[in-house]
């Protein structure tokens, strides 16, 4: 008997137990509408693209000319800014020193030129006079004493040597006096213009060393390019600052005003959009927060795509048309965030 009506109900139990097992593992299909509804179509024919989020004057990266120690930070994210406002300091001591030797030569050029244009000065007039009064006075002596020599009328009387003597005197005499007018001249002619010209090459160099260093000082202030909006701050007080284009940019700065989308459309869908065409971009998070763009230009160049969205079928090597749309003074939105465009296209 067990064995007759044993065996058939324990198959049953087994079939009914693995129908119930295999229905209860088995995944329910049921329709669950996304988190996110993703963006509709705009228009009849168009072309998907996606776009980054930038200031009108594109985001500029703040450099510095020379690499140095940031000293000073005088501003902070956020802030507007004005052309010329300064943003950073980079260390300037060993340029103020060598300012401060800079314009000590120069005041001591226009000091010797000062003095050299001056003269002469009244003080030495009255001894040259002097020492002219003093020659011809000499002079006199001497010519007295050769006619008094030559005034004896017995030659015997004298002697050659003495009379030869009495001669040389005198025109000693006549040398000292030339001498001593020409002195006199050389001063009330005051410095040659040849040395002043000398002078002021010499005053000229030095202002324009003094110049130079005061144009490195100053370079050593970063000032802001344009008038806009600190959009990152990444340089401290303490940190060295290096020169050229980093990876991160010390700061980055964007102007006000209506915010742009660069859009990268694929080289294969380029030739669909023209310049004008008509353009909507959505938020990502939120397709229903839709904006009318208005077209701005399109970038004439084709370039390998950069702004890559993490998408697992985009291929690293696309290259891509970028077109530029300006968004809405109201759009909610900051630069560096990422939107879906839809751009009115031509048929395929």
């Amino acid at each position: 008997m067990l064995l007759k009506y044993g065996l058939p109900v324990l198959a049953a139990l087994a079939a009914v137990f693995s129908v119930v097992s295999v229905k209860r593992m088995t995944p329910v299909h049921a329709e669950v509408a996304p988190p996110v509804p993703p963006p509709s179509a705009q228009f009849a024919n168009q072309v998907g693209a996606v776009g980054l989020v930038e200031a009108s004057s594109e985001n500029v990266a703040v450099s510095v000319p020379v690499p140095g120690l940031v000293t000073r930070v005088a501003v902070r994210v956020g802030d507007t800014v004005r052309r010329g406002q300064p943003l950073f300091q980079l260390d300037d001591r060993d340029l103020r020193a060598e300012l401060a030797l800079r314009e000590s030569n120069r005041d001591l050029a226009i000091a010797k030129l000062a003095r050299m244009e001056s003269a002469p000065r009244p003080e030495e007039i009255p001894p040259a006079e002097a020492r002219v009064a003093e020659a011809k006075a000499q002079l006199a002596d001497a010519e007295t004493q050769l006619r008094l020599i030559e005034s004896v009328k017995d030659r015997r009387a004298i002697k050659e040597e003495e009379l030869q003597r009495r001669r040389r005197a005198v025109d000693t005499a006549k040398a000292r006096v030339e001498q001593s007018e020409a002195s006199l001249r050389l001063i009330l002619a005051g410095s040659w213009k040849s040395d002043i010209e000398v002078t002021r090459a010499e005053l000229k160099q030095a202002e324009a060393q003094v110049a130079r260093i005061k144009a490195d000082i100053e370079r050593l202030t970063v000032t802001a390019p344009i008038d806009g909006r600190l959009l990152q701050v990444k340089v401290r007080a303490g940190e060295y600052a290096q020169v050229g284009t980093l990876s991160q940019p010390l700061m980055l700065l964007g102007a006000g005003g209506r915010l742009h989308i660069r859009a990268d459309i694929d080289e294969k869908d380029a030739w669909r959009v023209k310049a004008g065409a008509k353009g909507v971009a959505s938020v990502r998070g939120n397709a229903a927060i839709r904006y009318s763009l208005d077209f701005v230009r399109l970038e004439p160049y084709v370039i390998p795509k950069r702004s890559l969205t993490g998408d697992a079928t985009e291929r690293v090597d696309t290259r891509v048309l970028q077109a530029i749309y300006a968004l809405p003074n109201e759009a909610p939105v900051y630069p560096g965030q990422q939107m879906d465009l839809s751009i009115e296209g031509a048929s395929r």
